[in-house]
This record gives C-alpha cells, sequence and structure tokens, in this order.
C-alpha cells in the first residue's frame, strides 16, 4: 500500500506546497497550528480541492489537475477522523458504527467491532453519555468497519486529558499496528509522534521541511523549524568559517567539528539535556564556555537551568537537568559548560 501527494493550494496569503510518499506505515504531518497539516489531509480525502496537482492512493488516481480527475469522497475509499471524532449525536454506538458500512450493514461485523475496541454494554448509548475515550473508541470502529484503504487521523488526541491522552496512545497503537494500512497522523505533539508514528513530516507555513524517520528526526533534525518543533531549546544563528569550525553567533562560542561542517549551515542546535557541567580536573580545551546564572526554572520532575552568555543581543543558553542538581548550581555567580561534538545540530534555514 502506498500514497503518492504532490499538491498546491491558495487560500488567501496561505499557500499549502506539499510533495511525499508514504507507505505502509504510521506517517506523521507534524507542525504548529496554521501549517497546513489539515488541509492536507482534507486534499487526500476529497473534502478539499487543490489548486493543481496529483494524489495517488495504491496505484489508483484520486486527483490529478491535468487529467481533470477529482474522484468525489465517497468514491475515495477514505478513512478520515476528525478532532471532535464527529459522531451523529442521535445515534446510538451501534448505528454510529453502521453509518459508514453503506446500505446492508453486517451485525457480525458491527459486534467484532463493539468486542475489539471494549464498547461492551454500550451498544444502546448516545454520543452524550460516552466519555472522551469512549467516543474516540467508537469513531475508530465506525472509521475502520467502513474498511478504508488509508486512514486519516486529524489529531486524534488533542481533546482528550493528560491522564487519558496516555492510556488512548496505547490502546491507539495496538489498534494501528493490527489494521496493516497507511495510516496519516496529523499532530502538534512530538511525544505523541514520538510513541506512534514510524516517519515524520515537518510543514512549516504551508511548506515541507524534512521527511525523515522518526529516530533520525528526533536526533539529527536537519532544519531550524525541525529543530525547534522537535524540542531543540538552544538554537543560534551560525557562521561557518571552515570544513570543522564555526561561531555560533548568539551565545560568541566557537564549536570545532571533527565531523565536516554543511556547506549551506544557518543555525546550530544544542539539546538542553546534552549540555555537561565538566569537573574541576577536567581540562576541555574546545567546545567550552563560560556563561553568568541568570535564573532557574522549576519543573515537575526536573529543572531548568537559564545561562546569560553575555553577549550583546545575544541568546540565552538553557539547561535541564536533575532538579537537585540544579539548584546547587544557580547558587554560583559564573559556570563553565561543555558541548560534546554530538550534541551540536547542524542545521540549514
Amino acid at each position: 500500500m502506498s500514497l503518492e501527494v504532490d499538491i498546491k493550494k491558495t487560500v488567501g496569503k496561505f499557500t499549502l506546497d506539499v510533495k511525499f510518499e508514504a507507505e505502509q506505515e504510521i506517517f506523521a504531518l507534524l507542525g504548529a497550528s496554521g501549517c497546513g497539516k489539515s488541509m492536507t489531509l482534507r486534499c487526500i480525502a476529497g473534502i478539499d480541492t487543490p489548486d493543481e496537482g496529483r494524489i495517488v492512493l495504491n496505484g489508483r488516481t484520486l486527483y490529478d489537475s491535468d487529467q481533470k480527475i477529482n474522484l468525489t469522497p465517497q468514491k475515495r475509499n477514505v478513512g478520515y477522523m476528525f478532532q471532535d471524532y464527529a459522531l451523529f449525536p442521535n445515534m446510538t454506538v451501534v448505528k454510529n458504527i453502521m453509518a459508514g458500512m453503506g446500505k446492508n450493514p453486517s451485525v457480525d461485523v458491527v459486534n467484532r467491532y463493539i468486542e475489539m475496541f471494549q464498547l461492551n454494554g454500550l451498544e444502546e448509548h448516545l454520543p452524550r453519555q460516552l466519555s472522551g475515550g469512549q467516543k474516540q473508541r467508537v469513531a475508530l470502529a465506525r472509521m475502520l468497519a467502513a474498511e478504508p484503504e488509508i486512514l486519516l487521523l486529524d489529531e486524534p488526541l488533542s481533546a482528550l486529558d493528560a491522564y487519558l491522552k496516555w492510556q488512548m496512545e496505547e490502546e491507539l497503537l495496538e489498534v494501528l499496528k493490527r489494521v496493516d494500512k497507511t495510516v496519516m497522523f496529523v499532530s502538534h505533539s512530538r511525544d505523541e509522534v514520538y510513541h506512534l508514528c514510524d516517519t515524520v513530516c515537518v510543514l512549516e507555513k504551508g511548506h515541507m521541511e524534512t521527511i525523515q524517520g522518526k529516530r533520525e528526526f528526533f536526533a539529527n533534525p536537519q532544519t531550524v523549524a525541525a529543530a525547534r518543533i522537535s524540542g531543540v531549546r538552544n538554537i543560534s544563528s551560525a557562521k561557518r568559517f571552515s570544513d570543522h569550525e564555526l561561531l555560533a553567533e548568539e551565545w560568541g562560542i566557537r564549536f570545532y567539528c571533527e565531523k565536516p561542517i554543511r556547506e549551506d549551515l544557518a543555525f546550530v542546535g544544542i539539546r538542553a539535556h546534552y549540555i555537561e557541567i565538566p569537573g574541576e580536573d577536567e581540562n576541555r580545551e574546545k567546545n567550552v564556555a563560560e556563561m553568568t546564572v541568570d535564573h532557574l526554572f522549576e519543573q515537575q520532575f526536573e529543572s531548568e537551568l537559564v545561562l546569560n552568555p553575555g553577549v550583546e543581543n545575544g541568546k540565552k543558553m538553557r539547561l535541564l537537568m536533575e532538579k537537585e542538581k540544579a539548584e546547587q548550581l544557580a547558587k554560583k555567580k559564573q559556570i563553565r559548560i561543555y558541548f560534546p561534538e554530538e550534541a551540536l545540530l547542524l542545521l540549514r534555514a
């Protein structure tokens, strides 16, 4: 199974321009609100029409502007789950599941999905009588009972509270592993993407930034937008001096790298967990800096120590560490820090 998307669509001043292929996997569209994630799903489903381009699902053309092909949503055989689940308010759980199954829904199939999604005892309940997690399971059951070729999930966990979200992530992953189909998963949450997805496509203001395997994306994002959305807290503009030397302009630090520095370098990023505090007996000559303690920002399970690099118009450096160590360091006026080369993310614009 595969999906090919190459489309453009302009709405007002916003332009969506995306091109990607997804195999039989959970493929994430990750980005901030308004970047075009949901619009991409709606174009695949046939709810919105691109201005130009092509969408092909398993060798079947759903949309082609050159060939004047634009199948209706009903003919695309696409399963779409909206953020609010879009259950029919006056239908019971059973009837909601049957709604997507055509004129002659099978009671046996409905019962199978009732069992699969642990909806036993709720068959005659209306949506207003269900919890958020139960509504999600009904929406998934309705979508799968229609036997779509592909699943489009538009922020399926965004309406759940934190505790329920953890539980539903596990249940959703179990379901998606069983269905064995291409899944497009829209989210602005990097945690959801890390837990559930195989491949990550980052969208920024309607344009694709990068497509990477999940682990590679979080370990080594390629662009500054991808780095920010993957959770990198420390990012500075950078100037490349040679194959092995760069300047982080907003920190005033020269970094030396054994690996070659990319020629299109525009920024350098450092994850807040990867910065080290060398001991007094450790002789570090390269990739070190001394910064002034600015303040301590306590979080629930760890603390963020914020340092000032002392550079005009510079950006502060953030270190994440266990709370007791952060509290001790926060009492000092200045701290010497070390940046292992593997902590440096060399980013293009």
